[in-house]
């Protein structure tokens, strides 16, 4: 009865609101203050801490039961500063499995750059050289990223480079995008002119090669080459072999690492080769010889007997295992100075046997800067001549008895193609090819003051900017582009150019 009396007298412990709050027998007080079944309908007071449940409300926390470990109060700290366990949970929870789901971005220039400004440990990953490889060999082919070509520059008596002045003009080398943003590429970021002091390349700097990340400079004023890599910004520099000092000298580069799975497009500074190409003055049989950036040294030099001549086109191009150079037909008792444009033979450099041979080419070869060395749709040597306002493609076929046939497989009207209507004929013979992208099949065209872009499988074009030099050759450049390598250019440098 006192106890019944004690419950009506006391104003906060109605039965009818706290029918499911069974108060501790030691502590009955404590365990009934403030815990209204109304507000917390679920929370059992422990034994030995029932006070823990003091201010919960289960509209935020419904489920949480009391103990003795303080585990519950943890888990209420962390819920007010705002830490969501599903947002958690939906995070990678490991390098591995944040490097799978990287791997799988697109491989053009703005993909790796925006995922790792996400946080320290994105950059960490996207930078990381294991990351950077297994990227590369998962998409196989680099994008293009735009081109290199030379550009008249006025330098004046100080040797400052000066489009207003007039004292000197000379050649110099500039890059420009083709790609649209995000993924435009700052003209700024591949100038060479940043570099000026460093290398020396003031004036007179030719462009013989692009490829695998690295172009091949030849400089006048040293007499030497430099092999330099845009992407890093690291380059190096080998003397011209004695047989080549006075001889027109047609010079390529390329990577040379030959293991298995090595895709080309982020081996920027891997180890590469330098293969030069000239002519004996007397004889005009041509003559080859290879450097190896892992001997540091040229090799013996390569010869063959067929006689010909080497023209200002088609720039070493790479086809499979093997090099190839526009040339002319050079008769018996003839010279080069007496030849016409005719070039209707194809010098070929194996790089497996560092062999030289010429092989003959279609008969329709009747200007350099009209047909292209490009790769056929069998993985073969090909031509694309541009014939007639025509695009007529050439493969080389050889039969089981070793006869080589070159064959017209496809035949396109050029306006159909460019979307340049009936005024394509007044044009005709204005056009120009520019260069050749051996890993993704575009050739690069000239034309009424524009340069187009045409993939040769597909027969799409672009048109990319205005140009009033039709007779230079452009050489494209293709990489993946990283945030970070390591060795070279800053990474936040990289994002910030992007």
């Amino acid at each position: 009865m006192a106890d019944e009396a004690a419950g009506a007298n006391c104003p906060r412990c109605s039965t009818r609101l706290h029918r499911r709050i069974h108060a501790n027998e030691e502590e009955p007080e404590i365990a009934t203050r403030r815990c209204s079944p109304r507000l917390h309908p679920q929370t059992l007071a422990s034994k030995e801490v029932s006070g823990v449940t003091r201010r919960r409300s289960p509209r935020f926390h419904p489920q949480i039961h009391a103990s003795g470990d303080g585990e519950a109060a943890r888990v209420a700290r962390r819920r007010r500063r705002g830490t969501s366990p599903e947002a958690a949970d939906s995070l990678p929870a490991s390098d591995d499995l944040l490097r799978e789901i990287l791997l799988r971005l697109p491989p053009q220039p703005s993909s790796l750059p925006r995922a790792a400004a996400a946080c320290k440990r994105w950059l960490r990953v996207a930078a990381d050289p294991r990351f950077l490889r297994g990227f590369s060999a998962r998409h196989r082919k680099p994008p293009l990223l735009g081109v290199f070509e030379p550009l008249d520059w006025e330098i004046d008596s100080c040797g400052r480079l000066n489009r207003r002045s007039f004292k000197r003009r000379d050649k110099w080398i500039e890059f420009t995008p083709i790609l649209d943003p995000p993924d435009r590429i700052p003209p700024q970021r591949f100038d060479l002119r940043r570099h000026c002091v460093e290398t020396g390349i003031r004036s007179r700097a030719q462009l013989l090669g692009c490829r695998h990340g690295c172009l091949l400079i030849m400089d006048d004023v040293h007499a030497d080459f430099v092999v330099y890599a845009p992407i890093t910004g690291e380059q190096r520099r080998l003397a011209v072999p004695t047989e080549f000092k006075r001889d027109f000298v047609h010079a390529t580069v390329l990577c040379a690492a030959g293991e298995l799975g090595h895709v080309h497009g982020s081996c920027h500074w891997s180890p590469f080769k330098v293969v030069l190409v000239s002519m004996y003055r007397k004889d005009n049989r041509p003559v080859a010889c290879v450097y190896s950036s892992e001997a540091g040294v040229w090799g013996n030099l390569i010869s063959t007997d067929a006689r010909c001549g080497l023209v200002d086109a088609n720039p070493g191009i790479l086809v499979g295992n093997a090099l190839y150079w526009s040339s002319k037909s050079v008769c018996d008792g003839e010279g080069l100075w007496g030849l016409d444009r005719l070039t209707n033979d194809i010098i070929e450099f194996d790089l497996d046997t560092h062999s030289l041979a010429v092989i003959k080419g279609p008969p329709c070869l009747n200007n350099s800067l009209r047909h292209q060395i490009s790769k056929a749709d069998d993985g073969f040597v090909g031509l694309t001549v541009v014939f007639y306002g025509r695009f007529e493609m050439w493969q080389r076929k050889i039969d089981r008895h070793g006869v080589a046939t070159w064959l017209n497989h496809k035949s396109i009207q050029m306006h159909l193609v460019l979307g340049l209507s009936h005024q394509l004929e007044r044009l005709t013979r204005w056009i120009q090819i520019m260069g050749y992208d051996e890993d993704n099949g575009v050739i690069f065209l000239h034309v009424d003051a524009s340069v187009y872009m045409v993939q040769l499988m597909s027969m799409q074009s672009k048109k990319l900017y205005r140009s009033y030099t039709p007779n230079n050759r452009c050489h494209p450049f293709t990489s993946f582009y990283a945030p970070a390598i390591p060795g070279g250019c800053n990474g936040a440098e990289m994002l910030h150019d992007m």
